[in-house]
């Protein structure tokens, strides 16, 4: 579970996060909506305990993030918006490396790289060294390390950024899985049917604020909308933008 109470982040004087409060229950897929720049990234760096938070409480299964990140990074398994890794490795040193920070046995270890290197088909890259792989591949091989011990907790930042049509579909099929196995899912994307398919519920957050929250169909209700898409641009202020813009584009031609 995760649990977020009136959590701030203040970098100089920009409110990154203002006051935001939700809980990702278990067996649950929440997803965190929002424009670019809203505080989705910064909040899931705060649950996945690499940045600390300005004011207010975090937990992940119950642990403080403040006050004891390191357990919190054992249970996370954490996807970054853009993915960092060592890129003087190959994935192959990478994920020994992971196995043995996270103590793996190494029988578990090689079981569990077998199964996702076949699921992403990433084999012919294992011995080539990160820096020289494609975008999507260093996606894959990000996703490969956040899910290699089997967290409780899973926080996902546009995870299926570069992905290709196959990965993409793969994921989603094992985010599905993970949640039946009672995981805790946070996870952030552009791509709003995608969320309209796999999330139980949807936060959306706007220029730091939760402004909206509920299931798929709550939202429609309250915004009276019949998709994501335009519930999300009409709760962020967008849908009279876009239109003017595409009306004026008209114009022009």
């Amino acid at each position: 579970m995760i649990e977020v109470h009136e959590l701030y982040k203040v970098f100089g004087n920009n409110i990154a996060v203002n006051g935001i409060s939700f809980t990702v229950h278990d067996g649950e897929i929440y997803g965190l909506l929002g424009p670019n720049g809203s505080g989705k990234s910064t909040t899931m760096k705060i649950l996945a305990g690499i940045l600390k938070p300005t004011k207010g409480r975090a937990l992940i299964e119950g642990v403080e993030v403040v006050k004891d990140p390191i357990k919190v990074k054992e249970i996370v398994g954490y996807v970054p918006e853009t993915p960092t890794l060592y890129e003087s490795l190959t994935p192959s040193e990478l994920f020994d490396l992971v196995g043995k920070i996270r103590k793996l046995p190494r029988e578990e270890l090689e079981e569990r790289v077998n199964y996702f290197v076949k699921a992403f088909g990433v084999e012919e890259y294992l011995d080539q060294f990160i820096g020289t792989l494609s975008f999507g591949t260093q996606q894959k091989v990000s996703l490969i390390t956040a899910l290699l011990h089997d967290p409780k907790v899973l926080i996902l930042d546009e995870a299926m950024n570069g992905l290709d049509p196959k990965s993409a579909r793969i994921l989603r099929e094992l985010l599905l899985e993970f949640k039946k196995e009672g995981k805790s899912i946070l996870f952030s994307t552009h791509v709003l049917p995608l969320a309209e398919m796999i999330c139980d519920r949807i936060g959306v957050i706007y220029q730091g604020k939760i402004i909206a929250e509920g299931t798929i169909e709550e939202l429609k209700e309250k915004a009276h909308e019949e998709n994501l898409e335009d519930v999300f641009l009409k709760l962020t202020e967008s849908k009279d933008e876009i239109l003017t813009v595409v009306q004026a584009l008209k114009e022009a031609l």
